[in-house]
């Protein structure tokens, strides 16, 4: 059982290997050789928005729970004013599973949606939870310390979410905001706005890309873990192991700078695998180094553990603690609550593919009858995956396009 997970972990070790044994080369014909690094490779997401002469401000922002999340903020675009006496959007871009603020910045800037809202006109946030590259920080905890990760997407909905939406409202004076959100960041909203009217009523209009509720019928690797849920949860607590995938910027650099760029793209492919599933179609892969080099973003096993649980409930719950009795301790019921989505109306766009392993159509069915009354569309692209909706080089057209009319036109 701990070796399912120990794999994930260690999956683009395991392909690294593959490359030696096959005796792999950088041969004239290889798709990668002979290529230059691309420096943005070594960027984080504030010096990607500042090489393109973006402004980039960052904002420091603690939970109740005394987490200390890293935000960046895009105020505007290379014009200051594109619109003169237009009400300027405020917008929060929320990455997913394992990602980091850099899904929004890491394609050309003709493809990144951070930088299409920017230059439209909008106040341009980027989100980063509990955990992650950015946001590995507590008022008392340790990232060395079990409490510290003891969190998984139900806090991220209960105590990070707020914490953002309420800095950004308080900073740019605005009374409601839009929030995009992508996978995980959808299960956010849909869990945060159907439990918490107050932050709901700060939130202009929902877009969800990738949406994420029940997962009963993932294909992701993710679901590999689900038989084993909670005896893994032991399994890891015994070997001391809490966080899932964390960044590791001389690994990551590695596979960006001497595999994804100049040997093969065995790794690279096994790399976004784990993240939910890896098309090439829609991909360009000429930045398949810097999606590497910037993921995984980290995140806590318990976060893993309760996607994998979803697996096995057909039901948008909590996570369930593994007994009647720590349940009881937790949320005073033997069972995890489930989320209510009849209260969720907030107006929600959808975005849907139809080839995504982690929101799988299935599921997807299901949800968009729960929130038919604040359903204001939902776009369904037959040919996209789990991550066309960050990184598809026609994300644009499929995609991005509706979602910047809706925000300055509707």
């Amino acid at each position: 059982m701990v070796m399912i997970m120990m794999v994930f972990q260690a999956s683009f070790l395991s392909a690294v290997a593959a490359v030696v044994v096959n005796g792999v080369s950088s041969a004239p014909g290889n798709k990668w050789s002979n290529k230059g690094i691309d420096p943005e490779v070594y960027m984080d997401s504030t010096q990607l928005i500042t090489s393109k002469g973006y402004p980039c401000e960052n904002h420091y922002i603690t939970t109740k729970d005394g987490f200390i999340l890293n935000m960046q903020r895009i105020p505007h675009g290379l014009k200051p004013n594109p619109k003169p006496g237009a009400e300027k959007p405020v917008i929060i871009l929320q990455h997913g599973l394992e990602s980091s603020s850099s899904n929004w910045l890491d394609n050309l800037v003709n493809e990144s949606l951070a930088y299409l809202l920017a230059d439209g006109g909008a106040d341009v946030w980027l989100g980063n939870v509990r955990g992650n590259m950015y946001s590995k920080n507590h008022t008392t905890l340790k990232p060395n310390q079990e409490e510290f990760w003891a969190w998984s997407w139900d806090e991220m909905a209960a105590y990070d979410l707020p914490a953002m939406i309420d800095h950004v409202v308080r900073t740019t004076g605005v009374k409601q905001v839009h929030y995009l959100g992508h996978s995980q960041g959808t299960a956010m909203g849909f869990a945060g706005f159907s439990s918490n009217h107050t932050l709901a009523a700060m939130v202009k209009r929902f877009y969800a890309l990738a949406p994420v509720t029940k997962v009963r019928n993932i294909t992701s690797p993710v679901r590999l873990l689900a038989p084993f849920a909670n005896e893994l949860a032991l399994a890891f607590a015994l070997l001391g192991r809490y966080d899932f995938l964390s960044h590791n910027n001389e690994i990551m650099d590695f596979l960006a700078r001497d595999v994804c760029s100049d040997i093969s793209d065995i790794l690279c492919e096994n790399v976004l695998f784990v993240l939910g599933g890896f098309d090439r179609t829609h991909l360009n892969e000429s930045r398949v180094p810097v999606y590497v080099a910037h993921n995984p973003g980290g995140t806590s096993v318990q976060n893993i553990l309760h996607f994998a649980q979803g697996v096995n409930v057909d039901a948008f719950q909590k996570f369930d603690y593994g007994s009647a009795d720590a349940n009881m301790a937790h949320y005073k019921q033997p069972t995890p609550p489930q989320y209510n989505l009849e209260n969720f109306h907030v107006p929600v766009v959808t975005y849907t593919g139809g080839k995504d392993r982690l929101a799988d159509s299935t599921d997807v069915a299901w949800l968009l009858p729960q929130i038919k009354s604040s359903l204001l569309a939902n776009h369904h692209i037959p040919s996209w995956e789990h991550l066309d909706f960050i990184w598809a080089y026609d994300a644009p057209k499929y995609c991005y396009d509706d979602i910047l009319n809706w925000v300055f036109n509707k």
